[in-house]
């Protein structure tokens, strides 16, 4: 379909062809309006001047979030009398510490529950680059993990900005980098966990998918399926974008992605069977000492334990509240209409917490699904954004102090 030449030109103008929907250019036609709103581009700085002065933004964000937590572990610290260290590396950050400084144990000790926990029941890929940090800089092991933590933090909001401002345009990209930075879940993003290195990789695959650097994306998904079970959420988008790929022009080269990102997991249970003697020690270590009950079992359960017992349990009523949100969230990510491939990893992340007997949904589970987050703050109205982003930060404050005082919440 074309249009004609305007009424009063002499000559036929040559045709535009109209531009195509949000759906058919994966959200091209908001990422144009909106980069017109924000302003014209710089054309005369080079590539690489104009990606730093842009990171900023992002970079900005990340450090006032992690300056806020740090108060908040300062204060927490103080409160309960120990070191500012050992309130940043609790709960499952003990587990990737001691795989860095000792490797895995062989075997998952007899019991059930506190007993029998292990660090069998945790993927490789933090241990392993805290323990290349800790042998380039020489720090002791928790400091090591608590920088490379930091630095892949970084690097994760710098990588989820350039992702949303491909859809959403610059003001887009901050309000939704902001909410994910700033959510509730994002206190983890301060401790030693995964969650940083996990956005990190699944923004650069989906990244990748979108401009069809098939190698890019699948071996990006390769290594994030090393660093937690959730991570493997991001093969969804890579068979997504694979089918649309195939189905429209034949590209059979769009298989190299889904081919490519099982590779991180499938390495770590194959490490494990020449280890340990079986390919499925993580999954034995986590139903003794963490997930035993019912696959299923997470949400009802924690619902369940908020209408009998109220808010007498933090974990089950954080749990059921976070469950609540996340179907708002949901709502607003639908209307917004993101790329495919960003739908398929947010409902295969939730799935993953909806199959789980104990967790359902938490704050870090939501926090994993950041394009949820990101599309959600992108979209929101300026007032209603300031609004939940407050609610948001205030949230993440309290979850904070709540998980580095002492057992009263775990993360």
């Amino acid at each position: 379909m074309s249009a004609g030449p305007p009424a009063g030109a002499t000559g036929a103008a040559a045709p535009t062809t109209v531009p195509a929907s949000p759906e058919v250019q994966d959200g091209q036609r908001v990422v144009d309006a909106t980069e017109r709103a924000d302003g014209p581009a710089t054309t005369t700085a080079s590539p690489v001047r104009r990606f730093l002065t842009l990171s900023l933004r992002p970079v900005l964000l990340y450090l006032a979030s992690r300056g806020g937590m740090l108060l908040v572990a300062s204060a927490t610290s103080s409160d309960v009398h120990q070191p500012l260290s050992k309130s940043l590396t609790v709960w499952d950050s003990t587990w990737y510490l001691s795989i860095a400084a000792g490797g895995y144990v062989r075997h998952i000790p007899p019991g059930h529950g506190d007993p029998a926990q292990s660090n069998l029941g945790f993927f490789p890929l933090i241990p392993v680059l805290t323990r290349i940090t800790h042998e380039v800089t020489r720090f002791g092991i928790p400091v090591s993990g608590l920088l490379t933590t930091f630095v892949l933090g970084l690097a994760a909001t710098v990588a989820v900005w350039w992702m949303l401002r491909d859809v959403f345009g610059q003001s887009g990209a901050d309000r939704g980098t902001a909410l994910v930075v700033f959510s509730p879940g994002a206190l983890v993003l301060s401790f030693v966990y995964t969650e940083a290195a996990t956005i990190l990789l699944v923004a650069c695959a989906l990244m990748a998918l979108r401009r069809e650097r098939w190698v890019v994306a699948g071996l990006c998904a390769g290594v994030v399926t090393s660093a937690d079970p959730v991570a493997a959420a991001v093969i969804v988008p890579c068979v997504v974008a694979a089918v649309l790929a195939i189905r429209a022009r034949r590209d059979w080269r769009s298989l190299w992605a889904p081919l490519l990102a099982p590779l991180g997991i499938v390495s770590f249970f194959a490490y494990l069977w020449v280890h340990t003697g079986s390919p499925l020690e993580y999954f034995k270590a986590q139903r003794a000492g963490w997930q035993g009950g019912t696959y299923f079992g997470g949400i009802p359960g924690s619902f369940d334990h908020l209408f009998t017992q109220f808010f007498a349990d933090p974990d089950y009523a954080v749990k059921a509240v976070s469950a609540l949100v996340a179907v708002g969230l949901l709502v607003m990510f639908f209307r917004a209409r993101p790329p495919a491939t960003w739908v398929g990893y947010v409902v295969a992340v939730l799935f993953f917490g909806a199959l789980s007997p104990v967790i359902g949904v938490t704050p870090r589970l939501v926090l994993r699904g950041f394009p949820l987050l990101g599309v959600v703050g992108a979209k929101l109205p300026p007032l209603w954004f300031e609004v939940v982003l407050g609610l948001s930060a205030l949230s993440m404050a309290a979850l904070g102090m709540m998980a580095m005082g002492g057992p009263l919440w775990t993360p």
